[in-house]
């Protein structure tokens, strides 16, 4: 029998230690071999686009699919988890929370690795959905005092301050300009779903780490190119992704102005192969959100839901 899960329990049983977690361990598995991940696939259309990725992870005892449409009219998300023993399926996972989850994740084992230790304020340029589970991240790893937010609507950002200030207990504060928020920084965020750069490499202060995860488009970047020079350190979830939709990499890749020699992937981060920071040197991770981070988020969901008893039974591909 498979398991059916909806949103409300993917809600209930994930919290976000957990998850940073379960990717730590994902990405241990694949950097010993024992996890394979499959880049995003787009199918675009007149009307939309499909999106497919998929992970075999028999470290969790499952393989998988993410599948997700974007239309004009919204995005859907589901999770496909099989038996990694058998075949079987497992469970059918609504994934809007889940891939907000390991994202925020994503982006705080970066953090984990990557920023100084005594890193205690966030800038963060964004204040959609992702931006919540970005800041939720960092309070899961590490001591944050202040958090700093712009996004272009006045309104927006301030109803977005007042609301994680009392969700994680910490000073969220709305400023005005992105310049601001990025000067002040110890760890940068960007979660916006802009064209071009929001920020000016110039801004960044010696030390900063940087999670750029909004664009996963070749043609779209939120970093200029001052930014990927200055980092001493460029960490992304997959390099074969990158090579296909980082355009925050891309761009000035192909203008002639960044070297792919210094990107590595998250699992040569966990696994101790990339080079170590001095406390001056800026870093960055580029997340573009990759199946073996669903598909091992989802085990966790799946195995937490099987104990506590959650989720619908369904008798399908028996």
């Amino acid at each position: 029998m498979a398991l059916v899960l909806r949103e409300k329990h993917v809600r209930f049983l994930l919290s976000m230690r957990d998850a940073v977690e379960v990717l730590e361990a994902a990405f241990s598995a694949q950097v010993q071999g024992t996890a394979l991940n499959q880049p995003r696939t787009r199918l675009k259309f007149a009307h939309g686009v499909l999106n497919i990725l998929a992970a075999v992870a028999p470290a969790f005892g499952v393989l998988g699919t993410k599948t997700y449409t974007a239309f004009r009219e919204g995005v859907r998300f589901v999770v496909m988890l099989f038996s990694a023993q058998d075949g079987q399926l497992l469970a059918i996972i609504e994934a809007d929370w889940l891939g907000s989850m390991r994202t925020g994740a994503a982006s705080a084992l970066a953090t984990k690795y990557l920023a100084r230790p005594d890193a205690e304020v966030v800038g963060l340029i964004g204040a959609g959905k992702q931006a919540v589970t970005q800041l939720m991240g960092m309070c899961a790893v590490t001591h944050i005092s202040t958090a700093y937010v712009y996004c272009r609507r006045a309104e927006e950002r301030e109803v977005f301050c007042n609301e994680m200030t009392r969700l994680l207990n910490i000073d969220v504060r709305p400023v005005s300009s992105a310049r601001q928020v990025v000067e002040v920084a110890d760890i940068l965020i960007t979660a916006t779903s802009s064209r071009e750069p929001v920020i000016d490499g110039s801004w960044l202060r010696p030390g900063c780490h940087i999670n750029a995860i909004g664009s996963n488009w070749a043609q779209r970047r939120e970093l200029d190119s001052r930014t990927l020079q200055r980092c001493s350190l460029i960490v992304t979830d997959s390099l074969d992704q990158a090579h296909i939709e980082a355009g925050d990499l891309l761009i000035p890749a192909q203008e002639g102005l960044f070297d792919w020699s210094n990107v590595y992937e998250m699992a040569e981060m966990v696994g101790g192969s990339t080079p170590l920071r001095a406390p001056e040197e800026i870093t960055l991770y580029k997340g573009l959100g990759i199946a073996l981070e669903d598909v091992a988020t989802a085990a966790h969901v799946y195995n937490l839901a099987r104990k506590h008893g959650l989720g619908e039974e369904i008798a399908l591909l028996d």
